[in-house]
């Protein structure tokens, strides 16, 4: 009787907890310019969530991508995204993936990569290329913000 009580307990629990929303605050993803990889348009885009580690407050930065197929065929494309800190900062790859888009369809943003930093008055930016079957890879398509920004 009691393994059957603690069971219902619990369930009730976790049925509580997968009603509770996600979170206001969630970030906002922004996307930069464009650029092309045979019949795949390509942006980068960027998004920061607050954070803290300990009593430091920290940014999670996200690299994401959007791909468009103009082509009348579906594609797989592979992308790739660095990240750096614009002053003095080096590119530093954080992620990499490969998807299907198909014919005449957009994907994204997807999520390529993150890296968590300790917040300070810098500019951070992102950069993705990409690369369609049979096509060479895209130049790069930068997406930015200030690090820590309200």
């Amino acid at each position: 009787m009691h393994l059957r009580r603690t069971g219902t307990v619990l369930g009730a629990a976790g049925l509580t907890l997968l009603t509770i929303p996600a979170p206001a605050h969630a970030a906002a993803v922004a996307c930069g310019g464009g650029t092309s990889t045979g019949r795949v348009a390509v942006n980068g885009c960027i998004s920061a969530q607050r954070g803290s580690a300990g009593r430091f407050p920290t940014r999670d930065i996200t690299a994401h991508i959007r791909a468009r197929n103009t082509a009348t065929k579906g594609l797989n494309v592979s992308y790739e995204a660095y990240f750096r800190v614009v002053d003095g900062g080096h590119w530093e790859k954080i992620g990499s993936g490969r998807t299907y888009v198909g014919a005449g369809q957009t994907v994204g943003p997807l999520e390529v990569g993150s890296t968590t930093r300790v917040c300070g008055p810098v500019k951070v930016e992102i950069r993705v290329h990409a690369r369609a079957d049979g096509a060479a890879w895209s130049g790069w398509s930068p997406a930015a913000t200030k690090q820590c920004q309200t």
